[in-house]
């Protein structure tokens, strides 16, 4: 895949705070890229020089191959950015508000008809065309302003908490229009504190504390990256000694313990400390398989994203 957001060294200061420090990052094309942190990270910030309305104090950010510093008209053609606060225009309806937009961008008044009406059928708006901006839900303008930053049919959408204050319908109505619009060739890269919904939706994640990314990847990656040690459960109906004798022999296995609560009677449960890779827990299945050990329940924990969260960012809280 081509990368479509490069972020070198960048580096953002106000008086002696740091707010971005020297900050590397790429995103791919047609990636839905959570960018996550504690408040005070960087996120807005940085978000705030990629869409060109900052200026880093060094570093450099290309997108769609312009730089933010050297084509900032380049830049703003190629993205279209919600801020996590947008502004509304009392006394205007609906379809004016993005006919307005599209004058901005110097498009025809027949092509501004054709994209309105586009705009609000795949923003599920159409019926509300007609309804005064200034009127409408929380969800309905953030739909809206969705909208908004499509007018100009950019490459990449730069959201700032675009599920902020929604309630928990509305943020799944914003989920399935993101996961929409990345299937439609578009780059979503998009910042918030609803952890559950970046896990449900992107493709990569990175978290970000004290300006500085500290964890990047998919989900799996982030997990596997954090457990030195995985915990690996297995319950037996009979046998569990010879079990826990084949399990304690295993390369990687630390420790097998049975749990003082076993229930019911006729199973027992082991808990096993494993630092192998996934090839090495299927073959601890398979040779439990092989001695004819009935397995009951075979399941490893995983960390969550609010856990990798909170693992990586303790310092902030401290």
């Amino acid at each position: 895949m081509s990368t479509i957001i490069e972020i070198k060294d960048l580096t953002k200061k106000y008086g002696k705070r740091t707010a971005v420090n020297h900050l590397n990052l790429n995103v791919n094309a047609g990636e839905i890229f959570g960018f996550v942190g504690p408040n005070g990270a960087g996120k807005t910030t940085t978000m705030r020089i990629l869409a060109t309305l900052l200026r880093a104090n060094s570093g450099e950010a290309v997108i769609a191959g312009h730089s933010v510093k050297k084509s900032p008209r380049g830049v703003r053609g190629a993205i279209g950015y919600m801020p996590d606060a947008f502004g509304i225009y009392h006394d205007m309806r609906v379809w004016e508000y993005l006919d307005f937009f599209g004058a901005c961008y110097q498009l025809r008044e027949t092509e501004r008809k054709r994209l309105v009406n586009d705009l609000l059928e795949l923003v599920d708006m159409t019926p509300r065309r007609d309804d005064m901006v200034d009127k409408l839900s929380r969800g309905l303008q953030q739909r809206l302003g969705l909208a908004r930053t499509l007018i100009h049919d950019p490459q990449v959408l730069i959201l700032d908490e675009p599920a902020s204050g929604l309630d928990p319908r509305a943020r799944v109505e914003i989920r399935e229009l993101l996961v929409e619009l990345a299937r439609m060739g578009k780059t979503v890269f998009f910042s918030t504190h609803i952890l559950a919904d970046v896990a449900e939706i992107c493709t990569r994640v990175g978290i970000i504390e004290g300006g500085q990314i500290v964890a990047l990847g998919t989900l799996d990656e982030l997990q596997r990256g954090l457990a030195a040690q995985r915990a690996v459960h297995i319950v037996v109906l009979d046998q569990a000694a010879a079990a826990q004798e084949f399990l304690s022999a295993l390369p990687g296995v630390s420790g097998v313990e049975t749990p003082a609560e076993q229930t019911p009677q006729t199973r027992t449960r082991l808990e096993v400390k494993f630092t192998g890779d996934d090839t090495a827990l299927s073959a601890m299945l398979t040779g439990l398989a092989a001695r004819h050990v009935p397995v009951v329940h075979f399941s490893e924990d995983s960390q969550n994203l609010e856990d990798i969260f909170m693992q990586l960012t303790k310092s902030s809280l401290e």
